[in-house]
């Protein structure tokens, strides 16, 4: 192999090698950045837990402020048993679910409640707001991914 074939190949490899740090530079400064939005997150329920509420707010649906927006916080069952805790709309999933008295899927739900259950991607937000009550202890969430009401 001649000198500038030797050349070639070495800078050939170190080419390679650059593409593949900068991607990688990429995904780790995306990591970063939301590593930092969490922890501006945590910071800010932080601070808002340091403020102190009265019990009866403490029961009521908190609103915390991330990246400038209101966001309700689900409060979990063994801090509050009222079912009148969760928001609107998280207590019609609540009397929805409890209603049918048994298991029910994320579908039925949506059907009781009017959504388009026809378009799959209608569905997930009512299942995100369904695995949050799960999260919360409001649900218990089946091995088959059927909801139930938790006793």
């Amino acid at each position: 192999m001649s000198d500038l074939e030797r050349i070639t190949a070495g800078r050939s490899e170190l080419d390679a090698l650059v593409e593949e740090l900068a991607k990688r530079l990429q995904e780790v400064e995306a990591e970063r950045a939301e590593l930092g939005i969490a922890e501006r997150v945590l910071f800010r329920l932080a601070e808002q837990d340091r403020t102190g509420t009265e019990a009866a707010e403490a029961a009521a649906p908190v609103k915390a402020q991330v990246a400038g927006r209101a966001v309700l916080l689900i409060p979990h069952r063994g801090e509050t048993d009222d079912e009148a805790a969760p928001p609107a709309d998280y207590h019609r999933i609540l009397s929805t679910v409890r209603a049918v008295g048994g298991s029910v899927q994320v579908k039925a739900v949506g059907e009781e409640l009017g959504l388009e259950v026809g378009v799959r991607w209608k569905l997930e937000p009512l299942r995100a707001k369904m695995t949050k009550l799960t999260d919360r202890g409001w649900l218990d969430k089946r091995p088959d991914g059927k909801f139930t009401a938790r006793l």
